[in-house]
This record gives structure tokens, sequence and C-alpha cells, in this order.
């Protein structure tokens, strides 16, 4: 019987004991967790290094440059750079940006820009097949028709000689249909700045979500008879181009997202000029699309109240 007892209380104590040490280790767990938790919520993600390139557009790029940079490092989301060409006739040989270096480029070079020199292009569409990000800001969509992949990451464009053998227009009907059109006829037009309200399209991509399914942005430019590739493309958001405004009668798009290899491009057609840039209904809609380009999340958020006058 003692023999028995004791056994039985050795066991109990095992018992015990691999309970207590169960947890001991639970405990631990939790408490690592719990710090790095606390670690987590108190490190904000790294900023996305950003590359703004510029230098030859019939825009005044020298005077929206500061101001993106602005906007976006005051987000608290972006570093910036400014890469600058040479003026346009003048030698390029020598520009070469390093995109490797950068999770996102913006473009604000527009119509009739020179060409890059080959290897600044080939360094280019290997930065965004890789994975890099991309912003095509307004006239951006202008620059270099000839440029088979820098259009194919645009998806459509206008101006500088595109026509049919650019590829369709690319619009949608009243009920979101998305239309590419091959009819013959230039590419590129807007009537006279006037406000104008943009409808959302697609409520669950992330740089559209939480917004207001129609807001109003402007007096700007509204883009119209935009044309390209198309390949690739989600349209986010629409603006009716009216005709008595010299418009084309169709939804046009006003925000895109478009895939190229890995990389992944945000274009924004709107924000003409600095007064344009500064309204919030381009502000936000430009930075939660940079965000996106380079993560593919956004975490700017929709201010209360969204567009602000």
């Amino acid at each position: 019987m003692k023999d028995s007892a004791a056994k039985t209380t050795q066991r109990s104590l095992l018992t015990g004991s691999k309970s207590t040490m169960r947890w001991m280790v639970l405990f631990t767990l939790m408490v690592l967790l719990a710090g790095c938790a606390s670690v987590s919520s108190k490190n904000p993600p790294a900023p996305i290094k950003t590359l703004i390139v510029d230098g030859q557009n019939n825009h005044k790029w020298a005077q929206t440059t500061p101001v993106l940079e602005e906007m976006m490092e005051a987000s608290g989301r972006f570093t910036v750079d400014v890469s600058t060409c040479p003026p346009r006739g003048e030698d390029m040989t020598a520009y070469k940006p390093d995109f490797a270096a950068y999770d996102l480029v913006v473009v604000n070079d527009g119509h009739k820009a020179d060409p890059w020199p080959r290897q600044t292009k080939l360094a280019f569409e290997k930065f965004v097949s890789d994975g890099g990000g991309v912003v095509i800001y307004h006239a951006a969509d202008n620059a270099w028709p000839h440029w088979k992949a820098y259009n194919e990451m645009i998806a459509i464009g206008g101006w500088d000689g595109r026509n049919e053998t650019s590829g369709p227009y690319l619009y949608m009907d009243q009920d979101g249909k998305v239309i590419r059109d091959t009819s013959k006829g230039k590419g590129g037009g807007h009537g006279k700045k006037v406000p104008f309200e943009i409808t959302v399209r697609d409520t669950k991509h992330p740089i559209t979500k939480g917004l207001p399914v129609t807001f109003m942005t402007g007096p700007d430019e509204m883009y119209s008879f935009l044309r390209g590739p198309a390949l690739n493309v989600t349209i986010l958001a629409t603006a009716y181009s009216p005709k008595e405004n010299s418009g084309s009668g169709h939804h046009e798009p006003m925000l895109m997202v478009i895939n190229y290899g890995k990389g992944h491009i945000f274009h924004t057609v709107l924000g003409h000029a600095v007064p344009h840039i500064q309204k919030d209904s381009f502000k936000i809609t430009y930075l939660r699309g940079a965000e996106w380009a380079a993560t593919q999340k956004v975490t700017i958020k929709v201010p209360e109240g969204f567009p602000a006058k």
C-alpha cells in the first residue's frame, strides 16, 4: 500500500510539473507576442522611396513637382528625390536615373518630351517589370508615343500623333461596361476647365475603397479621347465628358491601375496645374494611388468630409 501511494504521489507531482511547464511556456509566448505587437504598433511602415522624373513637359512641371514632393513627404509615407532631365533638344546621353534605388517613380514629363537614352529606357522597363511602382501623373500620358513598353504601362494616352494605330479608345458606357473602341481618330482632347463629378467604378479596390461613390473635383482639365494598348488595365473611376465642352459623350477614365510584369502603375489624368493638385479630390486619390503602386496596400485614410472644398 505504501508503495502504491508513493507511486501515486510521484505521478501527481510529475503531472503537476508538466502542467506548470506548459503554463510557463504559454505565458512566455504570450509575453513575447505582446511585446512584438507593441513594437509593431510603435514602428510605422518604412517610408516609400520615391523618385519624381521631370524636365520636359508643356505643363508647368517646375511648379507642380515641388508641390507633389511636399504633399508626399507631408503624408509621412514617402521620401522624395527629383531627377530633372536636360531641356528639350539638348544631349540626353548622361541622363541615367538610378530607378532600382527606389520603390516608386512618379512621371511628370509630358507632351513632346525627347526620348530617353536606350539604356535609360531599358533600366526603367526592368524596374517596372521587376516589381517597381509607377505613378503616371496627368500629362505624363502625353509622352513618348513610340515607346512600346511605356505605352503598355500607361494603357492609354493622347496627343503627340496618337491615333487608331496606337490602340483603341477606352471608356465606359452608362452601366459601367468597358468599351474598347477601334474607331479611327486622334488620341487626346479636353474642353475648358470646369468642375465635374467623378464616379467610382471599383469600390473594392484599395485605392478607392472608402471614397464616396460620386464626388466633385475641379475646375480641372477632363481628358477624353485617350487611346492606346489598353492592356491589363482596371478603370477605378470615370467622369462623363459632355460634347458641349468639346468632350466625347462618353464616361472617360479618370483613375486607372495597370499591371506591367510584376510592376503596378497608378494612372491619374487629374491635376493640370498647382491650383488643381492642391484640391482634396486630387491630393487624396493621388497619395492613395501612389502608396498602392509601391506596396499594393493603402494606409492613407480618406478624411472625414472628403472632398473638402
